[in-house]
């Protein structure tokens, strides 16, 4: 059977997630050659091996030794150091929070050039959403100011190149807004929250079923919504709660059973829609 693009991705991202799980367990081999508790990263060590021994130390609760690697192998053109410590700045995880510094890694990344398929896309992807969530609000006393249409941008070449469900969802609330330099469109919005949707983004799938459910597609809609917010992880089941009430308040008692039953049923099959 012919795999499509996006599982063939898919295939070659967990044979490179295995292949580094499985490497990093046996980091702690590499720990004499690359690594001393007192001088730090040994000068001409391999910067693949200080990754794994990063990853290693970070799983083991050393974060200041896996800062000190991720750096060193980072500078050495390990992509996926340098998106590991643009995630821990980003969440001052055992870093004092930064998000310029986090700002400045992923703005590395970015510039990689990497090709879609490539084991590298999901690094370059997900700097690219980061970095459009940054400009859009700006990073306050810093360099980095507010800018839609740069947001836009950033979403955009997550969304098109790399299928980043997140972008997708992004360039769709753009589109239905009509931020970022583009056109308010309903229908150009509800086809980034359908590529979205396909892919489980919970919160796409939620405004997918609003605008259906404004379309007229109440049931559907309905169920859409209400299959989101069981899916939806806990920062985004405060607003798809507030869109699913609110338009349950309205539907007609039939139609909500009809709903809850659909959505149930599309929990049950994996699906959205």
């Amino acid at each position: 059977m012919r795999m499509t693009g996006s599982r063939r991705f898919s295939a070659i991202s967990a044979l490179a997630l295995l292949a580094f799980l499985c490497a990093a367990e046996h980091a702690a081999a590499f720990d004499e050659k690359v690594f001393d508790d007192k001088t730090g990263v040994k000068p001409q060590s391999s910067p693949w091996a200080v990754f794994q021994f990063g990853f290693s130390a970070y799983k083991n609760g050393h974060k200041d030794q896996a800062v000190e690697a991720y750096k060193y192998a980072a500078e050495n053109g390990q992509i996926g150091a340098t998106w590991k410590l643009a995630r821990m700045y980003a969440e001052g995880d055992g870093v004092t929070q930064d998000d310029y510094e986090a700002y400045k890694f992923f703005s590395e990344i970015a510039d990689q050039d990497v090709e879609p398929g490539s084991p590298e896309e999901s690094y370059v992807s997900d700097a690219l959403v980061a970095l459009g969530d940054y400009m859009r609000k700006g990073i306050p006393g810093t360099p980095v100011e507010a800018n839609e249409v740069q947001a836009q941008e950033y979403y955009m070449r997550a969304a098109a190149n790399y299928r980043n469900p997140n972008a997708q969802f992004e360039m769709g609330r753009m589109f239905l807004k009509g931020e970022g330099g583009v056109k308010a469109s309903v229908k150009q919005a509800a086809r980034w929250f359908q590529l979205a949707a396909e892919k489980g983004h919970a919160g796409a799938q939620a405004t997918l079923g609003n605008l259906l459910f404004q379309s007229g597609k109440v049931v559907r809609g309905l169920a859409m919504m209400t299959a989101a917010l069981e899916r939806a992880a806990p920062a985004d089941r405060p607003w798809i709660r507030s869109m699913q009430e609110e338009a349950f308040a309205v539907a007609p008692e039939a139609d909500r059973r009809t709903a809850i039953s659909l959505a149930d049923d599309f929990i049950n099959k994996g699906t959205s829609q």
